[in-house]
């Protein structure tokens, strides 16, 4: 990951809109009846059912998805005792967390309070607002009074993140680690260094799940916690036991597993060999462990390790808890988050990780697909499947726990309406770039001297998404870029028909000239074409001379196409390609093929497209469930573009079953899915909602996609994504946003890092 320095920082923080939140309306307010049904006077009728029934404000108010994140700035994350106010970014970063993860809207509260009465009395007062309290870095030993007070005296959810965060992922993560070291929880020997807030919430919850008290030995920065000692809080005294160990070192010898709350490089190399086989260290200290990832792994080689880091294995990160925890106790309107509930979290997100991963997230480490073992106990926090696996986990623990006060009867229908609550494309957007960063490529820009193409290739390398080369007249681009206030710094440029790129020219139009030199391609030719922007680029990329190729705001899509057929040619099991957009709408996602290739796609075209489609839906961690297109249904018009559909669906459902496809059918009954069931009982699709759709040809797609993005029905979209190539290869549309080219680099990155990992299995 780019380093994050104090100057990029602030200017996050403070460019444009300072802060990271906002509020936005919900409901229309552009016309005077919309002002007087959402103020006076419609307002009043709301108010008087919430004065007669309390209930019905999660009825007719945000209360429902409403989070308070409330801090008092005493102990901020690695900063310590910095005051209410200096915390307020950190509170507002968890309020974008919440919002971006489960869909919950924050409201972030520093209270200017220290004396735990008057904070409880604060919190208490203001309590009605929400749906749910979110307590944040409040230092122990206060944060165990004010919690266990507000608890017992609100009747929503009250949970301090930094005590049970970190207890319910590591718990998750230690039920994994003891699975893979063959150990039982109930006879494992553990070793808590840290005697905070989440030390004792993570030893709580362990005892919960059957580690035996009388096997736990709690350590301070002053040593081990023994009946000796004078002068222990409550908190602690509890953890006593009867001992003549007093170091670390004493205590570690002969255990099973090591949980470290402390702080960095208090754990040696020595001190894990004295540990029993299979050790399980979780060194969760932030930012740097109680020992290196590096240290650990030359300590022994049956360890089974995991940080509070994102650039190791095993990340113990909160973020895969909190937000779908809250989601599933404000869905059922819970009264508490009690034990049970914590629990099943930990479980759900246990038994996640021993599932298959999906391809997107796999991506991220190239090579080997990553699966349930030493170096993966724990999901990865951008996982899409967190949202609805744990939050339904959590909803169903409280309900049958008895602390919900609403029941939900149908888990399908919940588990659609959270994908849908947070639509999918912006969470797309997010999990590509990501992914994209953790391996950054080599990205051709061919039309680098078009402005937007320059701004997104200068933003994709600030943001550590790839390492940009521009082609183009080295002189013009930073003429541009001059004009334009642009920083050019650290960007590769190549000005492809410089005399001074001969010798690159001439291989090229060797390697080309040898390669199709039974098509008819000369030398001679082959030489005369590199001096063409996308072959030259795409050459880049057939050498390894580059890894992703990106064109399309200036050339005609017969033109590039053409040329990418020409240098990279097919993927050998398939005769043609496609291309693919997806849009984000209020209704979720949807994938469009094809959208910028085939013009008069006939049956063996559109079989070839559902199957791209059908692999790259996939690719995108989604189930693809697609209808093919047409302006009449199941076989009423059997002449020209229907009947090819027709005998493509009939291709699919005779040696595809397992696709989840029909048609042709018009839009209405591929979207609207009680209508096509009620008028076409025998189709296929029965009670799914359609998320892919294949058009019968380029006009209709294309056409579509491009209304649903101006009429503003469509959110952020991503596209064409390239199908069916051999390399990546990817063409924008014309004239395309900055933001598109950006989202579309993602896409070329994760793709080059796919291409390669295909090609090391």
């Amino acid at each position: 990951m780019p380093k994050v320095t104090k100057e990029a920082a602030l200017k996050y923080h403070k460019a444009g809109r300072p802060g990271k939140i906002e509020v936005i309306p919900s409901k229309p307010h552009s016309t005077q009846t919309d002002l007087s049904l959402a103020y006076s006077p419609g307002v009043a009728e709301p108010c008087l059912e919430i004065e007669k029934d309390p209930q019905l404000a999660y009825d007719y108010t945000t209360k429902g998805n409403l989070v308070a994140v409330i801090s008092n700035g005493t102990a901020v994350l690695g900063l310590g005792n910095i005051g209410a106010i200096a915390g307020k970014p950190v509170m507002e970063g968890k309020g974008l967390l919440f919002k971006i993860f489960s869909g919950i809207d924050v409201f972030d509260i520093e209270v200017d309070e220290t004396d735990p009465e008057k904070f409880i009395q604060t919190v208490k007062a203001i309590s009605p607002t929400f749906g749910g309290i979110n307590l944040e870095d409040i230092k122990a030993p206060e944060c165990f009074e004010i919690e266990k007070r507000l608890k017992e005296e609100l009747d929503i959810p009250v949970m301090h993140d930094d005590q049970h965060g970190t207890a319910i992922i590591s718990a998750a993560a230690l039920l994994n680690a003891l699975d893979v070291a063959g150990k039982d929880i109930a006879k494992i020997k553990l070793v808590v260094n840290g005697a905070g807030a989440s030390a004792i919430a993570c030893t709580k919850l362990y005892m919960k799940f059957g580690v035996k008290k009388e096997n736990i030995i709690m350590c301070d920065s002053k040593g081990v916690l023994s009946t000796k000692r004078t002068n222990l809080s409550e908190s602690k005294l509890n953890f006593a036991i009867d001992t003549d160990k007093v170091t670390l070192e004493d205590a570690i010898e002969g255990t099973d597993v090591f949980l470290g709350l402390s702080s960095a490089d208090v754990l040696t190399k020595e001190m894990v060999r004295k540990m029993n086989d299979n050790p399980i260290v979780f060194a969760l200290a932030n930012p740097n462990p109680e020992i290196s990832y590096e240290e650990a792994m030359a300590s022994r080689p049956d360890i089974i390790f995991a940080t509070g880091r994102s650039d190791y294995p095993n990340q113990v990160n909160n973020v895969l808890g909190f937000p779908y925890i809250f989601r599933g106790a404000l869905d059922v309107r819970a009264t508490s988050i009690n034990e049970e509930m914590k629990l099943a979290a930990s479980r759900a997100i246990a038994d996640l990780a021993k599932e298959i991963v999906p391809d997107v997230i796999n991506t991220a480490y190239e090579i080997n697909k990553l699966s349930f073992g030493r170096e993966y106990i724990i999901p990865k926090p951008l996982d899409p499947r967190l949202l609805t696996t744990v939050s339904t986990a959590v909803a169903k623990a409280a309900i049958k726990s008895g602390v919900a006060r609403k029941t939900i009867t149908d888990w399908n229908e919940y588990e659609s309406r959270l994908d849908e609550m947070l639509g999918y494309s912006n969470k797309l957007v997010h999990r590509l770039t990501t992914l994209a960063k953790s391996k950054p490529k080599r990205v051709v820009y061919c039309e680098g001297n078009h402005i937007n193409m320059m701004k997104a290739a200068i933003v994709s390398q600030k943001e550590g998404i790839c390492q940009p080369i521009l082609l183009g007249s080295e002189d013009r681009i930073r003429n541009i870029a001059r004009e334009n206030g642009i920083d050019l710094n650290g960007v590769q440029i190549i000005d492809h028909r410089n005399i001074s790129e001969d010798k690159r020219r001439s291989h090229y139009a060797k390697l080309l000239s040898d390669k199709k030199a039974r098509e008819g391609i000369r030398y001679q030719e082959a030489f005369e074409k590199m001096s063409d922007r996308n072959y030259f680029g795409m050459m880049m990329v057939e050498t390894g001379d580059a890894d992703a190729v990106i064109t399309g705001v200036y050339s005609h899509y017969r033109e590039f196409s053409k040329t990418a057929l020409e240098v990279i040619g097919l993927k050998p099991q398939y005769k043609h390609f496609a291309a693919m957009h997806i849009v984000q709408t209020k209704k979720g996602p949807y994938f469009l093929a094809d959208t910028l290739i085939n013009r008069w796609p006939d049956e063996e075209v559109l079989i070839e497209i559902v199957k791209l489609t059908h692999d790259a839906v996939r690719y995108f961690s989604t189930e693809p469930v697609m209808a093919m297109l047409s302006f009449s249904n199941y076989g009423a018009d059997v002449d020209g573009g229907p009947k090819s559909i027709s005998d493509a669906i009939k291709y699919f459902h005779a040696n595809h079953p397992d696709f989840i496809i029909d048609g042709e059918m018009q839009l209405n009954f591929a979207m609207n899915k009680e209508l096509r069931d009620r008028a076409f009982p025998f189709n296929t699709l029965k009670g799914r909602d359609v998320n892919t759709l294949i058009f019968p040809n380029l006009s209709s797609a294309n056409i579509s996609s491009k209304l649903l993005m101006e009429l503003g029905i469509a959110g952020e979209s991503i596209g064409p994504i390239q199908m069916g190539l051999r390399k990546p290869v990817h063409f924008t549309d014309i004239e395309s946003s900055v933001r598109d080219i950006i989202n579309l680099t993602a896409v070329a990155v994760v793709d080059a890092i796919a291409c390669n990992r295909e090609s090391n299995d």
